[in-house]
Order: C-alpha cells, then structure tokens, then sequence
C-alpha cells in the first residue's frame, strides 16, 4: 500500500473531534489535504486543538498548566502523537492488519518529512511545521516517536532490559524533552533527568497493567529476567501470581523506582507552572509503584489506580513541595 492508498485505512484513528466538525475521516493522507480543503495556518492549529480536546481525559496540561500563548504548538505535537498512536493501537478494535497500520505509519513519517521540507499540505502537519520552525525542535525527537510506535505493532516480546530501555528512549522520552524545550529549557543536564522520570513513568504503567498487556499478547517484562527469577511464560498467560514473579515484579519496581529518584531534581530545577506539573507527574508514578507494593507485588489480583483523594493529594504535593 503506497502513502496515497491509506485513505481506507486512516479511518481507523477515531479523530471524533473531525468527525464532529465535518470533516471525512477518509481524506487522503498523502498530502493533497483534507477534505478538498486548503487549509491556513490558524485553521490548522484549530484542527490540532480539536483533536486534543477530543481526548481531554488525556490531555489536561493543554488547558491548564501550559500558558494560552503556548497551548496552540502543544497541542499540534499532541495531534501529530495521537493520531500516530491510534494507527499503532486501534487496529485491536478495528481488526486491521499489521501491514495496513504499518503502511500508514509509514506514510505519516512520509508526511513528517515533507512537513521537515516545508511543503505539508495536511493541516496537522502545517501547524506542526510552524512549532518545529519556531522552537527549533529537533527532527529525531517526532521521528523516534514514529519508530516507537511501529514497534508497538510489530514487537510483542523484550529479551532483554536494555532493549526495553530502548523502547522507552523512543516512545516516552521524547515528549518530555518536547515539553521542556517548548519551555526553553535546553540544558541537556536537565532533558537527561526528564529523560529518566519519562522512562521511570513508562515503566511504572508497565507493570501496572501486566495482566492487560497479557490479554493483548504483548510483554513488557524482560525476557531474560524471567529466566533470572524461574518465572515461566505460561505462568504470565494464565495470570497466576507465584513467589517468583512476585519478586521480578518488586525487582523491576526497584528499577523504577532508581529512575524516579535519578530525575527527582528536574523538579524543583524547574519553576513555574511546569514546575508544577513535572511534580505532579514524578508523585502519580510514586503512587502507583506503592500501589503495586502495597499490593505484595501481585499484579494479577489487583491493579492499583490513582483515586480522586490520590489525585488531590499530588495536586497538594506539587504546588507545596512537600515531598521534594
């Protein structure tokens, strides 16, 4: 499938706030636009709100922490994200092959370097072009992201932790280092602390959701370090918790845990409102790593969630400081 043959396949991402505004969800995506539509700038950036708006569940540093003159460029980096991680996950639901999803990956990292070329056409990719323009932000960081999520099609299974490590250098971090840079934060000293709360946090939600995972076929949990505790594969498909896997899981929490606390200064090196939210990120995955403890390391029996009284407890945490 060439890029201008997913129009079928790009239905599948679920933009409901595209659908809402009438825009068809079969529009090309190689390019000639959407819609039959040329699209301007500030219409861009709309679009890209709308989609982030659409998934306000998952977004709410649009609309709050982020300052008004800066929410518009994170939004056209969440749209470009989102849109990407739908192509990679909604097939589960939509009974997609791998090689359609593939194709439009593909063909979205066709439209990113048009986009790096400044001839996008698509209306996500001309507000994104206009951020990376501004800010100055580095090509890799959007193209590691694509490469994650390819991965996520393709890659059911981690021999090793460096290969998971790997992973998580191209599907997490580079949202934090986006994020600081749009701040005008450069030091790399700071995007290497941001780097490891990144990972630390994707880690976390890792072995957080073990038994979902399982239910998809897909494992997070090193391969090698099965071996290294006796925990066997058919152990993990039946969801039974054993001694054995109890200390993998405690062991790979202790991994997370070293991460966390190796960009625990990245949040109070940085001030304001991002301050605020890098807080409130580094105590929501504290939580749910002492949820897992709490839970004897039994990731099967019940999987610990951030309550209302939690969220309001970080809220508290953040503005105050008072675990930092």
């Amino acid at each position: 499938m060439k890029a201008g043959q997913c129009r079928e396949a790009v239905q599948f991402t679920k933009m409901s706030a595209a659908t809402n505004h009438g825009i068809s969800l079969s529009a090309t995506i190689d390019g000639d636009g959407i819609g039959g539509k040329d699209w301007d700038l500030n219409d861009s950036y709309r679009y890209c709100e709308r989609i982030a708006r659409s998934h306000y569940e998952n977004f709410p540093v649009g609309s709050v922490i982020v300052p008004k003159y800066l929410r518009k460029y994170f939004y056209s980096i969440y749209a470009f994200a989102r849109t990407a991680d739908d192509f990679a996950d909604e097939g589960y639901e939509n009974n997609h092959s791998e090689e359609e999803r593939l194709d439009c990956l593909r063909a979205w990292l066709q439209m990113l370097q048009e986009c790096l070329r400044g001839s996008a056409s698509h209306p996500i990719f001309i507000a994104l072009s206009d951020t990376i323009s501004r800010f100055s932000l580095p090509a890799e960081l959007f193209e590691d992201l694509l490469s994650a999520f390819s991965q996520d099609v393709t890659k059911r299974r981690y021999e090793s932790y460096d290969q998971l490590l790997d992973y998580c250098r191209r599907s997490a971090n580079p949202i934090g280092r986006l994020i600081l840079l749009l701040f005008g934060h450069r030091d790399e000293a700071l995007h290497l602390m941001s780097d490891a709360i990144c990972t630390a946090l994707q880690l976390a939600n890792h072995w957080q959701d073990v038994r979902i995972d399982i239910g998809k076929d897909r494992l997070y949990l090193p391969l090698e370090d099965l071996s290294r505790f006796a925990v066997e594969l058919e152990t993990l498909i039946e969801c039974r918790a054993s001694s054995g896997l109890r200390r993998l899981i405690e062991f790979e929490c202790e991994r997370a845990w070293s991460l966390f606390e190796k960009g625990k200064p990245l949040c109070t090196a940085v001030q304001g409102r991002l301050g605020i939210e890098l807080r409130a990120v580094w105590l929501g995955g504290a939580r749910i790593l002492r949820g897992i403890r709490k839970n004897e390391y039994d990731v099967f029996s019940s999987r610990p969630v951030i309550t209302k009284f939690d969220k309001l407890a970080i809220l508290i945490g953040a503005v105050t400081r008072s675990s930092f």
